[in-house]
């Protein structure tokens, strides 16, 4: 993350987006949140990345279905180029290997379309604090580090949808950690005190965030069984 020079005031972004209507819709949403401002904008992946370097913005709000250069070929020769720039995906691509992807391509974030505006400005607002907090300090220590990261975690609990508890969702995760093959709903419940319609709920959730993985099976009576595991690769967050 790039330090702000003197003068400086907001956080710069780059909307790469070739839809024109979603693309002002960004920047209208992006523009609405204190301390952020639009400094340019791309219609594809080759043009946004000739524009991180023309502007050096400091964050991008990345589109994934583009056209002459999507966005999975742009973040990678973003980071091939080593540009110094965060990015948040926004796209309609959820599916598990892009979001793997990405993730490990170092996004900050990642919105799946259609969004709220009070999701994006959740997501702005963590990542101002992240970079707030790391511009204020040429060297970092342990707790201050540990204080940053687990801001994130905050926020991802305040998130959880009515009636989820992050308790039980911890609960939930940490045995999921644990186990070495897919289970059910009714076994997770089982091993660990809670009823299966229960279970169901969180996993629902966590598969739509797409931090557990579903498959169906079926039972020697021919029933259908969802089995649960966490997605390989991916860094839980409770």
């Amino acid at each position: 993350m790039r330090p702000q020079s003197k003068g400086d005031k907001d956080i710069r972004v780059l909307l790469i987006e070739d839809d024109l209507m979603v693309q002002e819709v960004n920047r209208m949403f992006v523009e609405k949140v204190k301390g952020f401002s639009v400094v340019g904008v791309a219609a594809n992946g080759y043009e946004g990345r000739e524009k991180v370097r023309e502007l050096s913005p400091d964050l991008v709000l990345l589109d994934v279905f583009m056209p002459k250069e999507d966005g999975m070929e742009a973040v990678t020769m973003l980071r091939q180029e080593q540009q110094d720039v965060d990015i948040i995906a926004v796209t309609a691509a959820n599916d598990t290997m892009t979001v793997k992807k990405l993730l490990r391509y170092g996004v900050v974030d990642y919105i799946v379309k259609p969004f709220t505006f009070e999701r994006l400005k959740r997501a702005l607002g963590q990542y101002k604090e992240m970079y707030d907090q790391l511009k204020q300090n040429e060297k970092i220590s342990q707790n201050k580090l540990d204080e940053v990261m687990l801001a994130k975690e905050q926020v991802k609990g305040d998130e959880l949808p009515k009636g989820l508890q992050p308790l039980t969702l911890k609960q939930i995760l940490d045995y999921l950690k644990g186990i070495d093959r897919p289970k059910s709903a009714e076994e997770i419940g089982s091993e660990i005190g809670l009823a299966r319609v229960t279970v169901r709920r969180y996993l629902n959730y966590l598969e739509s965030i797409n931090q557990v993985e579903m498959e169906m099976t079926y039972g020697t009576i021919g029933r259908p069984i969802q089995l649960y595991q966490l997605v390989d690769g991916d860094e839980v967050r409770a």
